[in-house]
């Protein structure tokens, strides 16, 4: 296992172009950071620099508090599981595992333990005389996995390798990850733009925007209080809801004005500090998970810290456990969470009821968090 270190670094392209910009991320021993963000972030640039395959501009790499910035990516005890398998298709399984081995001269007798051992924490045992051509995706990203672990490294490196199965083997190959990290303990970076991914997999979450990191943190902490917009925005599926209205006074605390084309009133908001009431009679940004956002059915706890506001729904899409409804909330189509049995109707008015607990506040100047 090892710790990773990255400390203000950037990457820049002999064209002069900026690909990552000050990036600042410590996991400890055994973590697993997840890198996540949308195409063009620079995400798999720095996993490619933690491996030594791409240079460092400025700053430093930091590998079990060693810097690794001249260090080869054959000096760093590191192995990498690529999007694309990269196989050798005229070889069985067996001899995919153990190729490193021979290339670093293991003796016979060590390569068979390795792969046994290998191959049972893999569950592909039944599968090593078999080659690549006769595999589903599933099991040739197990032996791409098999040929990684074999080497015994002290970090793992990840680049997007689910993105080439279909979405019923990503969830089984996302659960064996996990369950292989927790076997192991080692040290993983895994790259991704799937956020569910980035949620279910991660003890750490660096979530990335042109070469920025615009938020580090657990899984959870990035869900409730994202820092911005864009990572409210990317990080949750249906993702937040963003409400623009305009912050009034409300008793001893705050509201925000909604009009939802059926009734116009203030929702209360459970903010009562000096820089939220600054912004009292500007315009402001809430933001409210779909969860939090519901009907009567579907509502948990206690009722009588929920809004009732009533709206004319749009559209509804059932996912089976609950249903989705869209409905307009201060001219922007706004999601819910209801109870699938309420079986509201599209152009029809209905109630939701909201809960604030867990909203968020954003500056729409800067699109920063205010609370």
């Amino acid at each position: 296992m090892a710790s990773l270190s990255i400390r203000d670094v950037y990457k820049t392209y002999p064209n002069g172009v900026p690909v990552l910009k000050g990036v600042n991320i410590d996991i400890e021993d055994g973590q697993f950071l997840i890198l996540v963000g949308g195409s063009g972030c620079g995400k798999s640039t720095l996993l490619n620099m933690i491996a030594g395959l791409e240079t460092v501009t400025k700053g430093e790499i930091q590998i079990d508090g060693k810097t690794v910035n001249n260090l080869s990516p054959k000096d760093r005890d590191i192995a990498m599981v690529f999007q694309s398998y990269a196989l050798y298709p005229s070889m069985t399984v067996r001899e995919n595992i153990s190729f490193g081995l021979n290339i670093r001269k293991v003796p016979k007798q060590e390569q068979a333990q390795i792969v046994d051992r290998v191959s049972n924490t893999l569950q592909i045992t039944h599968l090593l005389d078999r080659k690549p051509g006769q595999l589903s995706g599933g099991q040739r990203q197990r032996v791409a996995m098999g040929r990684a672990l074999a080497r015994d490294p002290v970090m793992f490196l990840f680049d997007e390798p689910l993105s080439n199965l279909d979405a019923k083997l990503r969830i089984e190959m996302r659960s064996e990850i996990k369950l292989l990290h927790q076997r192991l303990g080692t040290t993983i970076v895994y790259v991704t733009h799937d956020q569910i991914e980035a949620m279910t997999l991660g003890d750490r979450i660096a979530v990335m925007k042109d070469g920025i990191v615009q938020q580090f943190g657990a899984p959870q902490e990035i869900y409730d209080s994202p820092s911005n917009l864009f990572v409210a925005g990317f990080i949750g599926a249906p993702p937040m809801n963003f409400i623009q209205g305009k912050l009034v006074e409300q008793g001893a605390g705050v509201g925000i004005e909604l009009d939802t084309g059926v009734t116009r009133t203030a929702l209360n908001l459970p903010f009562d500090s000096a820089k939220v009431k600054s912004h009292v009679g500007r315009e402001v940004i809430l933001g409210l998970r779909p969860e939090r956002i519901t009907d009567a059915r579907g509502a948990h706890g206690d009722h009588a810290r929920l809004q009732q506001i009533e709206v004319k729904v749009d559209v509804i899409e059932p996912t089976g456990p609950d249903t989705l409804v869209f409905a307009q909330v201060n001219g922007k189509r706004v999601v819910s969470r209801v109870h699938p049995a309420s079986n509201p109707q599209p152009l029809t008015n209905t109630t939701l009821l909201f809960d604030t607990s867990k909203a968020v506040l954003f500056d729409p100047s800067n699109e920063e968090r205010i609370a």
